[in-house]
């Protein structure tokens, strides 16, 4: 992989997915901007990079206020970022702590969903393409996180979910589309089944034979699988591929 430069910026990177992705960037030479809804899961976040000179940052995606303090803070603080990774994401439970059924699914919990899952991912690509407007920089990039549930209508997410990241899907490549004349390109990652918190709020009792019998490789997949796929789009060596959706997911789904 070509080594990464620049300056990164990665929403809900304090645990999880995007901790993982913040860790790999740094690792493969990047500077860090961990984004999180507290400052202080930020900064845990940040203490587990490698290198130095990495910022924590509070941000509320759902808040354009919030996204444009945000990235004021990083660019005044490391410089123009190169590449955006819109992770910050939410699945929200029912009253019974289950995934709900689409009758289930109340008002607050669908606007809830989109407001950080879609809203989010907009109100960051827009503040990045528009930074980038003013300060072009070489190689930009958005990548953002979408979902298997977009492209299955996953069983194990809730209509809002999957709803939400069929939009983050579409958005990214209008992103791509309008940003390449600035020299952005914009590709969305789609995990599938990965050994994160997230998958193991709608999995009851651990992880079972039968869910690994259902991916072709054998294995759930790793929060680093994901990053993996996400420091190559960052990369130079990915700069003609743009409003696609990556794949991780180890075949459980396959076209």
């Amino acid at each position: 992989m070509n080594a990464l430069t620049g300056v990164a910026l990665v929403t809900g990177g304090g645990r999880g997915i995007g901790l993982a992705i913040a860790r790999k960037l740094a690792d493969e030479g990047m500077t860090i901007a961990i984004a999180d809804l507290e400052q202080a899961q930020a900064e845990e976040g940040r203490s587990q990079l490698s290198g130095r000179g990495h910022l924590a940052v509070e941000m509320d995606v759902r808040d354009e206020a919030s996204v444009d303090r945000g990235f004021d803070t990083v660019e005044r603080e490391l410089g123009p970022v190169r590449v955006l990774v819109s992770n910050a994401g939410v699945l929200l439970s029912g009253a019974n702590g289950q995934r709900p059924q689409l009758w289930e699914i109340d008002l607050d919990n669908w606007e809830t969903t989109f407001s950080v899952n879609a809203r989010g991912t907009f109100l960051c690509s827009r503040a990045f393409v528009t930074r980038r407007r003013a300060n072009p920089v070489a190689d930009g990039r958005v990548v953002t996180l979408s979902s298997v549930a977009a492209q299955l209508g996953g069983y194990r997410s809730s209509a809002a979910y999957i709803a939400s990241k069929s939009a983050v899907i579409g958005l990214t490549k209008a992103v791509a589309r309008e940003g390449a004349a600035f020299g952005i390109t914009a590709n969305s990652v789609a995990p599938g089944l990965i050994d994160a918190p997230m998958f193991h709020q709608t999995v009851k009792g651990g992880v079972t034979a039968d869910v690994n019998s259902m991916i072709p490789v054998g294995r759930l997949g790793q929060s680093e699988d994901v990053a993996n796929a996400v420091a190559f789009l960052a990369s130079p060596g990915a700069g003609y591929i743009t409003g696609t959706v990556v794949d991780v997911n180890g075949g459980y789904r396959m076209q």
